[in-house]
């Protein structure tokens, strides 16, 4: 294991035979108060947990620490064992210790109960977030996806859409799938048409994850664990199945994991979401992270310009003349009127 050492990397225990190894590592596994963490790129875990509490500043994350964190931690070890030899005692009874977060370069966050103030931090440092959705089986949210693409444009997390299960659908669908690609496309994202079952879209998709930290989410049963499964037959992701009530689907990842794939690059699979709330975002700010929206904005005549009763609003304009879509502008106007109750 090649973890990064810090300068004061070794200190004798005044108990005996013990010694004091620090470094610096990623967390690539969170269940409760239990992480896994390994040095990335080497892929070799090793258990750890939180020494009192820690909190970020400025912070209201009930998370501290987050999938894709380097954090800084301490394991207690037999004098003489060099710090690649770490996970041979590092045990969940003997586990590291995490005492420090590294500044994070991105995130993304959702509120993490509706009413709440509080958040959750899904997963940090990502290289880019692939969205998975599905036109049917289970039936399309726009808001929910144009959330998730709103807080990826906050937080500088570079997002894809993943249109799986498209071998169920094609057909049926056809002027759907048809629309779907013309708003997304139009407004500036790059939309990915895959199916886990039959294995169209996935060598593109797997390239484009290789040497990349990427986030998986959307909604349950969209088929995240499906498609990483996919990517890499070698994983073992928990599928689960689409409920026949109301073809939702069920919860099966329950806490979030990073998968390393053979292929190259790892993937971050989040438990499937049925809301997402923003966070920290000003209602005058939410259509800045709308591209088409602040593109077209460029031609208002007042500024700033909500974009709802203004004279001489250019977005408006775009949206009446269709070169906005109609679908994407009421997902704005419900962002307005969500007064920060939104899950």
């Amino acid at each position: 294991m090649a973890c990064q050492e810090t300068d004061d990397l070794c200190h004798a225990d005044p108990r005996g035979a013990l010694m004091i190894i620090k470094g610096q590592a990623t967390v690539v596994k969170h269940t409760g108060s239990h992480y896994l963490l390994s040095c990335l790129p080497e892929w070799d875990m090793f258990p750890a947990v939180l020494r009192g509490k820690i909190r970020l500043k400025g912070s209201t994350a009930t998370n501290p620490v987050a999938v894709g964190d380097v954090v800084n931690f301490e394991a207690e070890v037999p004098e003489g064992v060099a710090a690649q030899e770490l996970t041979a005692y590092v045990t969940p009874e003997n586990a590291a210790v995490i005492t420090s977060v590294e500044p994070r370069r991105n995130y993304i966050i959702r509120k993490s109960t509706n009413l709440s103030r509080q958040s959750h931090i899904i997963a940090a440092n990502l290289d880019r977030a692939f969205i998975i959705a599905t036109i049917d089986f289970p039936e399309i949210k726009l808001p929910f996806l144009d959330r998730l693409l709103v807080t990826c444009e906050v937080y500088n997390v570079p997002p894809t859409i993943v249109l799986n299960k498209v071998d169920l659908y094609r057909e049926s669908h056809k002027e759907m799938i048809e629309a779907f690609h013309e708003i997304y496309e139009g407004a500036g994202y790059t939309v990915l048409e895959v199916s886990a079952l039959t294995g169209e879209g996935i060598d593109e998709l797997r390239e484009a994850c290789r040497g990349h930290v990427s986030l998986f989410s959307g909604v349950s049963g969209v088929g995240k664990s499906s498609l990483i499964k996919a990517l890499d037959p070698s994983l073992e992701p928990k599928v689960g199945e689409i409920s026949d009530v109301h073809l939702q689907g069920k919860h099966t990842t329950t806490f979030y994991e990073m998968y390393s794939l053979t292929s190259g690059g790892f993937i971050v699979d989040t438990p499937g979401l049925r809301g997402f709330g923003l966070v920290d975002l000003k209602k005058e700010e939410i259509a800045l992270y709308f591209p088409e929206m602040l593109k077209a904005a460029q031609g208002c005549r007042f500024t700033p310009c909500t974009h709802t009763h203004e004279p001489g609003c250019a977005v408006k304009e775009a949206v009446e003349a269709g070169e906005i879509s109609y679908d994407r502008y009421s997902s704005y106007l419900g962002m307005l009127d969500e007064e920060g109750k939104y899950r």
